[in-house]
């Protein structure tokens, strides 16, 4: 057994499940919970005709729009719930490892906030699509959380960089406002239910490139479950394990950036998932990230398409904004957390 590896049955002990039953019965409910969302919405369809109709030549014009139905709106909106929802869970957890702080998510570096100020501005100075939209809000995303990791860096510690956060997390929450103030009507109304999050611009062409880039990142803070597992214990102690605590640093928050930029750009602001999905991964399986990621990356993605299910049921015909879902689960959970940690 190799040093980096030593401190594993510190926390194998915690494991209150087997982790493969657990990842078999979230994939379940995956496939599940996906099913009910592709039949539901303002347009009913049967879930026993759902493959049917998506693997055969529909033979009446019902049939014909329940698979234009799902193949040009639904499942796209699935497969993005999907994508960006294990993609934010996975990040929460990393961020959490990073921090040592259950309160730590991919928002902290100013990503999330950065990410809505590109938005914001881009949609007052004139742009009305995503395609204008979302680079914008990338870019915005990439610069925030640059300048947390260049003023927090400068002296060692994670303090520092949870103090920069906070500022360039505040700096951006003003531009945001500035750009909110300068809006007219029509612009206001775009950018709140932006800031709300949204799963409505989901398309293949889309998804084409960004569910292989969130696939690529995810895998590679998978690979990191030894480095995460040795902040556990401390930064002294996963340094005396071998790990270069600098390098790994700015390599886990580049990888989330570059994971939670994208996603910010296409969805909005979805708060809670990458907060809240770690803690529930954590009850029945504990700390070692080796099961915590992989369960981490099906659990958000559980989460996110369950929110955008209930969002599209709330208030037929129209949809709830996905960010309302998440907070209204998200925040009694933590409240939940709290009572129970307290007691």
């Amino acid at each position: 057994m190799s040093l980096a590896t030593a401190f594993i049955p510190a926390v194998r002990p915690r494991l209150r499940a087997a982790p493969q039953v657990v990842f078999g019965l979230l994939c379940l409910a995956l496939v599940l919970i996906a099913l009910g969302s592709a039949g539901s919405g303002a347009l009913a369809i049967p879930r026993t005709q759902i493959l049917s109709v998506l693997f055969s030549v529909p033979a009446d014009g019902e049939a014909l729009m329940w698979r234009n139905v799902l193949t040009e709106v639904r499942l796209p909106r699935i497969v993005l719930g999907i994508v960006a929802g294990g993609g934010l869970a996975v990040a929460g957890a990393a961020m959490q490892a990073l921090f040592r702080n259950p309160l730590a998510e991919p928002g902290l570096m100013g990503i999330s906030l950065g990410g809505a100020m590109g938005a914001v501005a881009a949609i007052v100075l004139g742009a009305s699509s995503l395609a204008g939209i979302a680079p914008a809000a990338f870019a915005g995303s990439l610069a925030a959380t640059a300048a947390v990791y260049q003023l927090g860096s400068r002296r060692p510690g994670m303090a520092n960089l949870l103090l920069a956060g906070v500022a360039v997390n505040a700096i951006c929450a003003s531009v945001v406002g500035f750009f909110t103030f300068q809006a007219n009507d029509i612009q206001l109304r775009n950018l709140t239910f932006w800031n709300m999050g949204s799963l409505a611009g989901a398309n293949w062409a889309l998804l084409a490139w960004l569910a292989p880039l969130v696939g690529v990142l995810s895998l590679l803070l998978l690979r990191d479950w030894r480095a995460m597992n040795a902040l556990l214990l401390g930064e002294r102690e996963a340094q005396h394990l071998g790990f270069d605590l600098k390098r790994l640093r700015r390599r886990l928050i580049v990888l989330t950036a570059m994971l939670v930029g994208p996603l910010v750009a296409v969805t909005g602001t979805i708060g809670f998932v990458g907060l809240v999905v770690p803690h529930l991964i954590r009850l029945p399986l504990g700390a070692d990230h080796r099961w915590l990621l992989p369960n981490c990356l099906v659990g958000g993605a559980i989460a996110l398409t369950l929110a955008d299910w209930l969002a599209r049921l709330a208030v037929i015909p129209a949809e709830l904004p996905i960010g309302i879902v998440t907070s209204l689960v998200g925040g009694p959970f933590l409240l939940w957390m709290l009572t129970r940690k307290a007691a």
